[in-house]
């Protein structure tokens, strides 16, 4: 097959993983739509102050403690189940398309397949559904399978019409062995954080009555999570970025605008970490401060490279 074929198998693996991707959100918004209600904060703290003998409608009384629990809410329709495991089926699908769309460029290109703005956010995009398909191995984060499938679904919409860029070689200061390390270890990053900006926000969005979403605790547990792990992998990034730049341009900073918006994007990171570990920041400020780094991420991957000119300008956007 040629390199020309190749990148036209891509393009089509990547209309594909948007189609599985939004297929998928919809499976998983009636999952969660129709699946169980859960409790809130408040909720709960009401029922524990209202006690209830067995046997009484709207709650129960544990058996080993006598305590009151949170009232009951009714089991979910089987469509939910259903949903849910189609929407998984179908993400992991998407996946694997979105995958073969990043191998089949790599090898039309005949380099590592992000040189370039299309490239790295249909990486981007792939990391992101892979941060949400491993954690869901692990921990039942299906509620968040809608809301980041929409993400992804975006990602390579914008990517295939508003960043494309046909197949080709790439600028001589990125034709270095440095963009399998530098930029993959933004593209894990930017995945992960991805997955928990995307969970900060259903914080803020999720009240403290009944709701189909999780707790906040659970809300700011998968997001703090996500964090922990992407961030020494981002501290890696910069570093690696800076040894690159001392390669190609013979200093390791020079206050360009992505190398600046990188390491703001750090500190910002590193506040929420700091917050969370020394001075107890928890719930909705914690949250604010991880929402204003996740910004200050997205304009450093996306505006960063569009709207300033600097060394890293590889958008190649008109």
């Amino acid at each position: 097959m040629s390199a020309e074929q190749l990148a036209e198998v891509s393009d089509l693996f990547v209309v594909a993983a948007v189609l599985l991707y939004v297929v998928a959100m919809v499976a998983f918004a009636m999952d969660l739509a129709f699946g169980r209600v859960r409790p809130g904060k408040a909720v709960a703290k009401s029922a524990a102050r209202q006690p209830v003998a067995v046997g009484a409608s709207g709650a129960d009384v544990l058996p080993e403690t006598g305590s009151t629990s949170v009232p009951v809410a009714p089991e979910p329709p089987r469509l939910a189940a259903v949903a849910g495991t189609a929407g998984l089926v179908l993400a992991w699908v998407g996946w694997v398309a979105n995958l073969a769309a990043i191998v089949t460029r790599g090898l039309a290109v005949g380099r590592w397949p992000w040189g370039n703005m299309y490239e790295f956010v249909v990486a981007i995009s792939f990391a992101a559904v892979t941060a949400f398909l491993a954690t869901q191995l692990r921990h039942n984060v299906r509620f968040l399978g809608g809301f980041v499938m929409v993400t992804a679904a975006l990602g390579l919409g914008l990517a295939s019409k508003i960043f494309y860029t046909a197949a080709g070689p790439v600028v001589p200061a990125l034709d270095s062995y440095w963009i399998a390390i530098h930029v993959t270890a933004a593209i894990v990053a930017s995945g992960l954080l991805t997955l928990a900006g995307v969970t900060g926000i259903l914080y803020l969005v999720r009240g403290d009555g009944m709701s189909r979403l999780p707790s906040r605790a659970d809300l700011e547990r998968v997001a703090h999570r996500a964090i922990v792990f992407a961030f020494p992998l981002w501290t890696f990034a910069v570093i690696a970025g800076a040894l690159w730049a001392d390669r190609a341009w013979g200093r390791y900073w020079g206050w360009d605008p992505k190398e600046v918006w990188s390491f703001i994007t750090w500190v910002a990171y590193a506040a929420y970490l700091h917050a969370k570990a020394t001075a107890g920041w928890k719930g909705r400020a914690a949250t604010i401060v991880q929402l204003v780094a996740f910004g200050c991420l997205l304009f450093n991957l996306i505006g960063v490279n569009i709207f300033i000119d600097g060394l890293h300008s590889y958008a190649d956007v008109d």
